[in-house]
């Protein structure tokens, strides 16, 4: 086996950060100049291939956990900037980029948090295939580690890619406009993409740590490892307050509620309170339907409907983590 080659650093921190703020700035580059979103998800996703890849390449440690840890990420990657192309593709355009791509630095500032994103949440395997690890030896594969981080890592994919499928044939059988989507596993989770891949990404973690737990790196090795724990939670951290959660639920919750309450010049609504007494008749069913699959589905980890229903508020909230600032209540937000 040939020797991992030194670039810049032992840890591949350098050269894996100036290759994505090279790819993503190019990709910033032609987004701006071209006022197209076609390649803005695409970038993002792939980037972590080229990572995977790259550090595997460079570190020349073919070993099992090595090599599967890196085909996992770039398997995830793979569907994930397909997925998203191709949904881009078909749509025309993404509508979370209409206030900000014209605009030069609203719209880089979206580039420069994808930089961070990718590089931060790519350090388990960055590491792992450095030759800070490689160099200093790794225990047999099969540890307890290993074992879990598979599972974690299959499972989440799994989910995360059922859910996107179960979502883009759901839109394309033309379902009622009224209803949210409430099949496979949408039924048990108002958000299964996201928590597949958080789930993804703690196997990630948890797979790539394991020369840490049971190998003979040195201190500053081991401090490095699990200093990577930074990437799952900033996972789940982004996904439940940033760009994921948060962005997702008001505006549904929006949608459904002004199709049964559709927005009313000033004129027709003191019509309407004239005739209905002042009390206003919802239009359809919309928002009746979307309170109650928001009252019986999990935000996030999938349980039966029934199950959910019979908690206890206080676990819904601090356990299930179906937080009040995630609600829309009209006349409020």
């Amino acid at each position: 086996m040939a020797s991992p080659v030194n670039v810049l650093d032992r840890y591949y921190l350098a050269i894996t950060l100036l290759v994505t703020l090279g790819y993503q700035l190019s990709g910033f580059a032609i987004a701006w100049t071209l006022q197209f979103d076609k390649i803005t998800d695409f970038t993002g996703g792939s980037n972590f291939f080229i990572l995977a890849l790259l550090t595997l390449l460079l570190g020349q440690e073919f070993s099992a956990r090595n090599v599967l840890a890196s085909i996992f990420v770039m398997v995830w990657a793979t569907r994930l900037a397909g997925f998203l192309l191709f949904r881009v593709l078909k749509m025309g355009s993404d509508t979370r980029f209409d206030d900000i791509r014209s605009h030069f630095f609203k719209f880089l500032g979206f580039w420069i948090g994808q930089i961070l994103w990718v590089w931060v949440v790519s350090l388990p395997l960055i590491i792992l295939n450095s030759p800070a690890v490689t160099a200093q030896g790794q225990p047999t594969f099969g540890t307890a580690s290993d074992i879990l981080g598979i599972i974690l890592w299959v499972l989440g994919w799994l989910i995360e890619s059922t859910a996107d499928l179960q979502k883009y044939l759901y839109k394309a059988s033309n379902p009622p406009r009224d209803k949210h989507i409430d099949v496979g596993l949408w039924a048990w989770s108002r958000h299964p993409p996201y928590f597949g891949e958080i789930l993804c990404w703690w196997g990630i973690w948890t797979l790539s740590i394991a020369p840490s737990l049971r190998g003979g790196v040195s201190g500053s090795t081991r401090a490095a490892q699990l200093g990577t724990l930074v990437s799952p939670l900033f996972t789940m951290i982004l996904l439940l307050f940033g760009s994921g959660v948060p962005t997702a639920e008001k505006p549904v919750a929006q949608k459904f509620y002004h199709m049964s309450y559709p927005k009313q010049d000033e004129a027709d609504r003191l019509e309407s309170q004239a005739r209905d007494d002042g009390e206003r008749h919802p239009a359809n069913a919309a928002w009746a339907n979307y309170r109650a699959y928001r009252a019986q589905t999990s935000i996030l980890v999938p349980l039966p409907p029934a199950v959910y229903r019979a908690l206890p508020p206080w676990v819904k909230r601090t356990v299930l983590l179906d937080l009040p600032m995630f609600e829309w209540v009209p006349g409020k937000d």
